[in-house]
């Protein structure tokens, strides 16, 4: 790996630290959440350590899971959140999630834009397709992972152009001659599409610090492709060592198979943390967070998640690669569903090894449990396999997780070089060295 090469790091503010019962621990914090005070306290705590993105998941439906595994209350539109953000933060950038499935871009594309200029030059668009959500927006099935990235792909190029429609440039304000805006450099769209026809332009201009950077949040086939055509950080489910390194080559390939430079394009998966004075500290911590997954819900999981039915299925039965359902079976994410065929082809686990894995028992995300010197060796390992460009943070057990990430995990890692002291930049885009 370049020496010169410093980690990307960002922090997620969904409280991934109240999961199961850890939001009744005495020192969770769960009362404040009701309160936009609370996530600017996490902000400004984010800041203050030269993290260089917050990030926002966004979900257009009620699951079980968000009204029943995590604290929460509910999923306020993260976009409004960031503008409040915005206000009480200088640097640090504000990437927030938008379904392209669900929205017109006419409306995302001037929402992101003002989020551009309320924060100046710190916003960023976390791009999904979304997976469910179809019903509460018609009664229409929810489109095939294809159509939906079609879609998508048409979506951010109408983004783009009314983002170009209104360029910074043709903001003049001179007095003397009493021009405000050249007129010649605002100009109409016209984009006739296969899916959409809209004129333009956009109601404001462009912000001078530039594009806002796209982040892409799947890793199917169909997914790397859209990824590596567009997106200048990808937030990948990746639960080792091998599915990162095997991500990121792919990527890297593909972007410049596109005529795209490799480095443009950021690797940042989920790091789900949880971190303990000692290692049996933050092992029970882990434990704790998924004790309410009883033997029926991670059974449960493995179906939606994989199609396999392991009713009936021993404990100690070895899962093998004959056992798996056919591949084209319709199943939630066909992101995790590939990890979890892999890992079982692989290593021919036991059902109950399959049923404790991150793709069953969470989000398919790297985790990392042990003291600092455990979780700081497990991010160098990936970092000098080339399996990561940096990490969004998400914190686990509770918030003394999160407290020693910030005294005593971030320090070591400006210690040996792998992140800044400082900023270096004022923009999102200047944080992620985007091209």
């Amino acid at each position: 790996m370049a020496g010169s090469r410093q980690l990307c790091i960002g922090f997620s503010l969904s409280t991934t630290w109240m999961k199961g019962e850890d939001w009744r621990r005495p020192d969770s914090d769960v009362e404040k959440m009701g309160s936009i005070d609370y996530y600017i306290t996490l902000a400004k705590k984010a800041e203050q350590a030269k993290l260089d993105f917050l990030f926002r998941a966004d979900y257009l439906y009620v699951s079980p899971q968000m009204i029943g595994d995590v604290a929460s209350f509910g999923s306020p539109d993260p976009t409004l959140m960031f503008a409040a953000i915005a206000r009480e933060t200088e640097r640090i950038g504000l990437v927030t999630t938008v379904s392209t499935t669900f929205n017109p871009p006419y409306v995302v594309a001037r929402q992101l834009q003002s989020l551009h200029w309320l924060s100046n030059g710190r916003a960023g668009w976390n791009i999904v397709t979304s997976i469910e959500g179809a019903e509460n927006f018609g009664d229409g099935p929810m489109p095939s992972p294809q159509e939906r990235y079609v879609k998508a792909a048409e979506f951010t190029e109408v983004v783009r152009k009314l983002w170009n429609s209104f360029p910074n440039e043709a903001i003049i304000i001179d007095r003397e001659s009493g021009i405000f805006v050249d007129r010649a450099k605002v100009s109409a769209i016209n984009h006739a599409g296969e899916l959409f026809n809209i004129r333009g332009p956009l109601t404001l201009p462009a912000h001078p610090s530039g594009d806002i950077p796209f982040f892409q949040a799947g890793a199917s086939d169909t997914g790397r492709n859209f990824a590596a055509s567009v997106a200048d950080a990808i937030f990948a489910a990746m639960p080792d060592l091998e599915s990162g390194v095997e991500l990121r080559s792919d990527l890297r390939r593909r972007a410049e198979e596109q005529g795209r430079n490799p480095d443009s394009i950021k690797v940042l998966p989920g790091l789900y943390f949880f971190l303990g004075e000692t290692r049996e500290e933050a092992l029970e911590l882990h434990k704790i967070a998924h004790a309410h997954l009883s033997l029926e819900r991670r059974l449960a999981s493995l179906k939606s998640v994989l199609g396999l039915d392991a009713h009936g299925l021993a404990l100690d039965q070895r899962m093998t690669a004959d056992m798996l359902p056919d591949p084209n079976l319709p199943v939630r994410s066909r992101t995790h569903a590939e990890l979890l065929r892999r890992y079982i082809v692989k290593y021919e686990p036991t059902l109950e090894e399959v049923l404790a894995r991150p793709e069953v028992v969470g989000s398919a995300h790297w985790v990392s449990v042990g003291t600092v010197e455990d979780v700081l060796d497990d991010i160098i390992a990936r970092y000098e396999a080339g399996a990561i460009d940096g990490f969004i943070a998400l914190p686990g057990g509770s918030e003394k997780s999160m407290d020693i990430f910030y005294e005593k995990l971030l320090p070591l890692l400006v210690e040996k070089g792998l992140f800044r002291s400082e900023y270096t930049g004022a923009t999102l885009r200047e944080h992620l060295g985007a091209y």
